[in-house]
């Protein structure tokens, strides 16, 4: 019986004979030498950097750190996180599985398990514990929630498990989102100040990790103080100190002191170590130590290796005191220094025609209001908790005192739907009303809702289209809501957040270096940090992740 096709099967069919056809008359190019892999791929991730500051302090980078990348590598002044929901698990899961929340399945750093309706980690796994370290319930210790795989993965498939995949930063999910499901992961252990894995990865750590633990590099610090590095004249242009106020216990100007209470080195010490470029500058020195270690960028059997840095401080510093502060400024140059004296260390070890080089952001940062509003920008904080305690009176008293509102970790709020359908309500009757009053509310400029979300019906806007992104069937919750511009979830008086879908948390640095694959360059197309794996895997010759999304930035290779 012969079946007949459809008008668009026809269309499709006789478009591919067509090809075939053009394809069979084109000769074939002849084909040329495959590019030599590099030796070592270093995926650098500042947290917490905002592209806007790589711009704005430029001229005052040293020669051999950030301003080596910007002149001898490419960089992409419009690249984005391009997800609704910024923040430091997300992001970093995007840089080496090129997928997007909704395929990734890593929502936030913490959300609210639908079925429990009890917070979780993204990287907490009961299942595993620290080498050596105290471990409580919460902590992260492995990819568990981490639905897909990343370019680390698919580079040890291919080569066998022979390639090495290290990674180290100041937070268990910098590394852990990183390292992906067969790579290693060391994070700082505020408690100890020491570098740790966790026994998802090994039974106990390899002697190089036990010599560099022996030698206390983290107490070094103790007693001493970050100073500015640069001339007084050159923080001219920051905003005023005065915009934090000085507080009585706490210090928030430099020279910044690190010090504990109790006038010992102990865990309060090693927590302050956490604000400040001393954080960032031990996980670099963990770094060196593994790429000797581990013999990374030198693989006995000629594969290449990877090995991932996410430098936690910035963060701090820029919660802490806003993206426009002179410590943000300052701890910025401190990390182009050390960037510096790293390429260096790599230049000597691996050589770095050896060594493609790859450094970005897991999110960008707005200004805290108190500056936004010096600036005649409409900025506040908003409080979750007030918000939800109305949203769940409102919608009892609108549905006949029944408690419809389960849990939430904004911007996902949870419904009870168990609740609605006994109360034989319908539940898109529900979620719109929730969003109705939400939108009524100061400070809100969107809410979707899980009908919305599900069927494809939220608009077509570029906000509409992040949060879709962020948006995970099965993780997230029933409504998402998205505040105004320079608006934030958040209470107190000082600092600022992230987390949201505007330019200022979105825009992060995308700079790739290597000589022998990249053609440098100021790049002015729109590239998203999902971008980084497919390239990456591309010049390594490697099948990309399974979730990834991004495209090849064919336009910066040779």
């Amino acid at each position: 019986m012969t079946k007949k096709l459809s008008l668009p099967a026809l269309v499709i069919a006789t478009s591919c004979l067509a090809l075939q056809a053009v394809y069979a008359a084109t000769p074939a190019a002849p084909a040329g030498p495959a590019a030599a892999q590099p030796k070592l791929v270093v995926v650098l991730v500042v947290d917490g950097l905002p592209n806007e500051q790589v711009l704005r302090y430029r001229d005052q980078f040293g020669q051999g750190g950030l301003r080596r990348m910007l002149d001898q590598g490419a960089s992409f002044n419009n690249a984005h996180q391009a997800h609704g929901i910024t923040v430091t698990a997300i992001g970093h899961s995007a840089v080496l599985t090129g997928a997007y929340p909704y395929v990734h399945g890593v929502i936030g750093n913490n959300w609210i398990d639908p079925i429990t309706k009890k917070s979780v980690y993204c990287t907490e796994d009961t299942n595993y514990t620290y080498i050596d370290e105290e471990t409580k319930t919460s902590d992260g210790t492995a990819p568990t929630r981490l639905k897909v795989d990343t370019l680390g993965d698919q580079l040890r498939y291919a080569t066998g498990g022979r390639s090495k995949v290290v990674t180290v930063s100041g937070k268990d999910r910098g590394a852990i989102l990183l390292a992906g499901k067969t790579g290693t992961a060391y994070m700082y252990m505020d408690k100890s100040g020491n570098f740790a894995s966790s026994t998802f990865y090994m039974k106990a750590h390899p002697a190089w990790v036990k010599q560099y633990q022996a030698g206390k590099p983290q107490d070094r610090y103790y007693g001493k103080s970050w100073t500015p590095l640069l001339p007084e004249s050159a923080y001219a242009n920051d905003a005023s100190e005065d915009l934090n106020q000085v507080k009585a216990g706490t210090h928030n100007r430099l020279p910044y002191a690190y010090y504990s209470e109790n006038g010992g080195i102990d865990a309060d010490y090693y927590n302050r170590l956490k604000t400040g470029p001393f954080l960032d500058q031990l996980t670099l020195d963990f770094a060196r130590a593994a790429v000797e270690g581990e013999n990374l960028g030198r693989n006995p059997t000629g594969v290449p290796d990877l090995l991932g840095v996410s430098l936690s401080a910035h963060d701090y510093v820029n919660h802490a005191f806003g993206p426009e502060s002179k410590m943000s400024h300052d701890h910025l140059q401190r990390v182009d220094r050390m960037l510096a004296d790293f390429f260096n260390y790599l230049d000597k070890r691996v050589g770095m025609d050896n060594v493609l080089v790859v450094l970005t952001a897991d999110h960008g940062f707005p200004n805290t209001p108190e500056f936004s509003r010096t600036q005649n920008i409409d900025a506040q904080r908003i409080d979750g908790d007030k918000l939800m305690a109305a949203l769940d009176k409102h919608l009892s008293d609108k549905f006949g005192g029944a408690k419809l509102l389960s849990a939430w970790s904004l911007p996902n709020i949870h419904l009870d739907y168990a609740q609605i359908d006994k109360s034989g309500l319908k539940r898109e009757d529900v979620e719109n009303a929730a969003a109705r009053y939400l939108l009524a509310q100061n400070g809100i400029v969107e809410a979707y809702t899980r009908t919305q979300l599900e069927n494809g019906a939220a608009n077509t806007t570029r906000m509409a289209t992040l949060m879709r992104r962020a948006w995970n069937r099965e993780a997230s919750g029933d409504l998402m809501v998205v505040t105004k511009p320079y608006w934030y979830f958040g209470t107190g008086s000082s600092g600022t957040s992230h987390g949201s879908p505007y330019a200022y948390d979105t825009n992060v640095p995308l700079l790739i270096m290597g000589k022998r694959w990249i053609k440098p360059g100021a790049y002015g197309q729109y590239a998203e940090v999902v971008d980084i794996a497919p390239t990456l895997a591309n010049l390594l010759h490697v099948r990309p992740p399974a979730g990834a999304e991004g495209r090849v930035l064919t336009e910066t290779l040779r």
